[in-house]
């Protein structure tokens, strides 16, 4: 039992209106808010060892919390709050992403600087966060943009480019013309090429920029992704994708008036079915062509469709030479090649690639065969007779064909020869992945630290002149740093002499690459973070955010930490032990948006209805990982239960609940055991355990939808007792604060009020998680056996149209029964029914075993464990009162030999038998 003392840290003062049963929200929320604030509720000490590190993705400052930020940060800190009460030390920091060019833009509409912009939003944002009751040490507040973080920016690419692994070079890069900024690869989306942020259709251009070699790291990335056991399989694929590692061979074809052309390929076992050879439109003959041929350029520039649900493609009119069989193959322009996937060129083998099959169909290219499959018996040099590949591609490895000196071998091992045996034809492993491409052409970011000297070309500044900052904002089109002519002149670190400032700045996905080990020292100034602390608090146990970011953010996020682990002494080589990614909110389907006009304010929700009420409907609307729809109904839904909540505990509390005279219903005895006040008391207890048992596992897995519905059905329970009979105090008041604590991570404000109207000590945020006293198998075949039983007493009543039953007598199924189930279950015996009747207790009820032992035969495959006779007949007369309340009739729970046998030969494990009588 909890303490009954009351804390001397707590507040004062009660908003609860015991009138009513509702309350002040603003106030409660507001009063609790500041009493966790005074008292450091959230706060993680320095000394704390491997506290559970909780975190959802620090949000971009845009000023107004969205309904995505809410679900996001309620699941985060709903487990944290769990964990805490479990015992664990827990670290759940928040921070803000805050450069990027959205600041810029805004700045300059509205003739501000993005920086007194930026922190505006961030004081709005941070005053929402506190008013949804969020359990954050603010103590451990990171901002990107101030230079005390954005100067260890700096200083972790002056470490990458001392291990080689920051380099500038001229290349092609993604270029937004609305953003005016270069895109990383991974910030194109789509086949169609559109910028993530505005939608524009991006373009190529050549830039020196500075790059991150992440391709360096590109095998480990790939290999360990099967270890992040708790990361999604959806976003763990998305990542095998992106790296994209394909092994293969390297091989050249040679095209007219082109010299030679390199295609990469995994099959190169099929050289000899090659019948056409085609490139990518952005491929450099492509453009060459599209110079020259008004056909292919029109193609290229307004035909191509990368996306479309079939291949296209522009005949050339040129050749390019087999190097496998010397033949000629027309070459097209095809718009189902992609620049970014190995060359950009390939010879098609329609015969065995989906894709090939259909541009030859459409294009009218020959489809030759020369793999087949391998038949079951094959004898290893019998050739195979070759497939029928006119209408669908064969596309397995087989037996090679129709090719020559290789015709007969298995194709694994004609690869080999092939790469081996064609002079131009080498092994090789290509990736997907490029290099990380970090400048951008934009002032809201944190300056590169290199300055340009014409004597020694591009120079780091040194660590001891770190933080580069940012100079004042000037409103311009184009970058505002090219302008800024002051900052950008200085001296080279190296000779002394005139230099300029580079002017691009990071990508702002540096930022959040690290962030995450920030938190764990964030006002440490000689360092990044503290190797030793980090190497206790990290990795990350349970980190939350959008699904969006899994080939960005959290690619680069694992590249980092994999750098750093190389190169500063992390241990951890991952920084996210555990991921969820989690659903939408929509509203009548869709995603919410502004430009669509279907926004629902969190703001609005909290001042009508209380910042519970929302935290509560976001967890109970669906499994966090799930989008949902947004219902105004669900809502009030939430409020209500509230009100019940606050209902139940404030008439206990204030001792209006019946604690003595039993108040039976007309026909009930109350002297009847199965019914009276114990038994009764005996469910509840058993309710209270079973509640515990199945919310901390689900709680554990992040399950909050169920885990709540728990508490509900509790609390339901609860009020059933008070409403049914005198309710023991003691049981009752377990009961109501069991529901408090299961329900205090997601609505802790009024958790807090109503643990103290019972008079607890202390904030209930820090008060045990209750421990079960059943496990959860036990609770739920409790569970099972009295629905079932309800259920088969609803049926019977109705099918019989019985209006006023006058006693109901529940069976309890006899143990020879119970034994039969025990052996189904463990018997892998053909003939069950043999088996059972080698038991002499079940053989010695005739006919009766037989026929359960039919039954028995007939469900094996669905059959599951029940109570025992013992623990059946026990739960069975501690949920009577249930049966009582519905159908107003005296209940008698029986064993076997207390009835007919005509009645008890109906009952079976798990479903007793009913006989009613009217």
């Amino acid at each position: 039992m909890e303490s009954l003392r009351a804390g001397p840290a707590r507040p004062t003062g009660n908003f609860l209106s015991m009138a009513d049963h509702d309350y002040d929200h603003t106030e409660v929320e507001r009063r609790w808010q500041e009493a966790w604030a005074d008292a450091g509720a959230y706060q993680t000490s320095d000394e704390a060892t491997d506290p559970t590190y909780v975190l959802g993705m620090y949000p971009y400052p845009s000023g107004e919390l969205h309904m995505g930020h809410v679900r996001n940060y309620t699941i985060t800190d709903a487990y944290a709050r769990f964990r805490r009460m479990r015992g664990d030390e827990v670290l759940h920091p928040m921070g803000w992403d805050a450069f990027g060019l959205p600041a810029e833009n805004a700045a300059k509409e509205r003739d501000t600087n993005p920086g007194d912009w930026t922190f505006e939003c961030i004081e709005r944002m941070r005053s929402q966060m506190e008013a949804m009751g969020f359990g954050y040490d603010w103590e451990r507040e990171v901002t990107t943009c101030r230079p005390r973080y954005y100067r260890w920016n700096q200083w972790l690419f002056r470490r990458f480019h001392e291990e080689g692994l920051a380099e500038r070079r001229d290349a092609a890069v993604n270029w937004c013309p609305s953003c005016e900024t270069v895109l990383a690869d991974e910030q194109v989306e789509g086949e169609a090429e559109l910028c993530w942020r505005c939608d524009t259709p991006v373009e190529t251009r050549e830039l020196e920029q500075w790059f991150l070699k992440i391709t360096e790291y590109a095998d480990e990335l790939l290999e360990v992704i099967d270890d992040l056991e708790g990361w999604p399989d959806s976003v763990r694929q998305m990542q095998r994708n992106w790296i994209g590692r394909q092994e293969g061979s390297r091989v050249e074809f040679s095209i007219e008036g082109h010299g030679s052309v390199e295609a990469f390929t995994t099959r190169l076992d099929t050289i000899y079915g090659a019948t056409f050879f085609a490139l990518a439109p952005d491929h450099p003959v492509s453009q060459e062509l599209a110079a020259e041929d008004p056909a292919v350029r029109r193609f290229v520039e307004e035909e191509a469709d990368p996306e479309g649900d079939e291949p296209n493609g522009v005949a050339t009119g040129l050749t390019a030479t087999n190097p496998a069989t010397g033949e000629e193959l027309p070459v097209f322009v095809a718009d189902f090649v992609l620049s970014e996937v190995g060359t950009g060129a390939l010879y098609g083998v329609p015969a065995h690639d989906d894709r090939d099959h259909a541009f030859a169909t459409k294009m009218g290219v020959d489809i030759v065969p020369v793999v087949a499959p391998e038949p079951d018996d094959w004898d290893g040099e019998t050739v195979p007779p070759t497939p029928d590949v006119q209408d669908a591609a064969y596309t397995e490895d087989g037996i090679v064909v129709d090719s020559g000196d290789y015709t007969g071998l298995r194709s694994a091992e004609a690869r080999e020869r092939l790469t081996e045996d064609i002079p131009s034809a080498a092994f090789e492993t290509v990736y997907r992945l490029r290099d990380w491409g970090i400048s951008r052409q934009r002032y809201w970011g944190t300056p590169i630290p290199v300055v340009h000297c014409e004597a020694c070309g591009p120079v780091l500044v040194p660590e001891e002149d770190l933080p580069v900052e940012l100079p004042e904002f000037i409103h311009t089109t184009g970058n505002p740093l090219d302008e800024a002519d002051e900052w950008k002149r200085t001296t080279c670190p190296d000779c002394g002499g005139d230099a300029t400032r580079e002017t691009d700045t990071m990508d702002t996905f540096v930022d959040s690459s690290w962030y995450f080990l920030r938190y764990v020292s964030p006002d440490l100034v000689d360092a990044p973070f503290d190797v030793d602390r980090a190497n206790d608090w990290m990795p990350v146990d349970q980190y939350v955010g959008g699904i969006e970011h899994a080939v960005m953010h959290l690619l680069y996020a694992r590249f980092f930490t994999k750098v750093l682990a190389d190169h500063e002494g992390l241990e951890d080589r991952e920084p996210f032990v555990n991921l969820l990614a989690q659903g939408m909110v929509q509203l009548e389907g869709e995603k919410m948006s502004k430009s669509k006009g279907n926004v629902v304010s969190p703001q609005a929700i909290v001042a009508e209805y209380g910042a519970d009420t929302a935290r509560l409907f976001m967890m109970q609307a669906a499994q966090p990982e799930r989008d949902f729809d947004w219902s105004d109904e669900g809502v009030r839904s939430a409020y209500a239960f509230l009100g019940r909540l606050l209902e139940t505990v404030q008439t206990f509390a204030a001792g209006d609940v019946e604690r003595e005279a039993h108040r039976a219903s007309d026909g009930a005895s109350a002297e009847n055991p199965s019914t009276g006040p114990d038994a009764v008391a005996g469910y509840v207890e058993s309710e209270i355990d079973a509640a515990v048992a199945i919310a901390t596992e689900e709680y554990d897995d992040l399950t909050f939808n169920t885990a709540l519905r728990e508490a509900q059905d509790l609390v339901a329970t609860l009020r059933q007792y008070r409403d049914y009979t005198a309710v023991d105090p003691e049981v009752f008041e377990r009961g109501l604060a069991t529901a408090l604590k299961l329900l205090a991570p997601v609505t802790p404000h009024v958790c807090e009020e109503l643990w103290e109207a019972l008079g607890y000590e202390g904030f209930v945020v820090d008060a045990e998680w209750p421990e079960p006293a059943a496990d959860r198998e036990t609770a739920e075949m409790r569970r099972r056996l009295v629905e079932n039983t309800r259920e088969d007493v609803r049926q019977i009543v109705d099918v019989a149209g019985i209006d006023d039953p006058a006693r109901i007598d529940i069976v309890v199924t006899p143990a020879w029964k119970h034994r039969a189930l025990s052996i189904a279950i463990d018997s892998d015996a053909p003939n069950l029914i043999g088996e059972l009747m080698g038991h002499d207790e079940i053989r010695r009820h005739g006919d009766a075993a037989a026929d359960y032992g039919q039954d028995l035969q007939a469900e094996r495959e669905a059959l599951r464990e029940a109570l025992d006779p013992e623990a059946e007949h026990e739960a069975l007369e501690a949920a009577a009162w249930l049966v009582e309340r519905e159908f107003d009739a005296e209940v008698r729970v029986l064993s076997a030999d207390e009835t007919d046998e005509d009645v008890v030969r109906k009952a079976e494990p798990g479903r007793p038998a009913i006989d009613i009588e009217e």
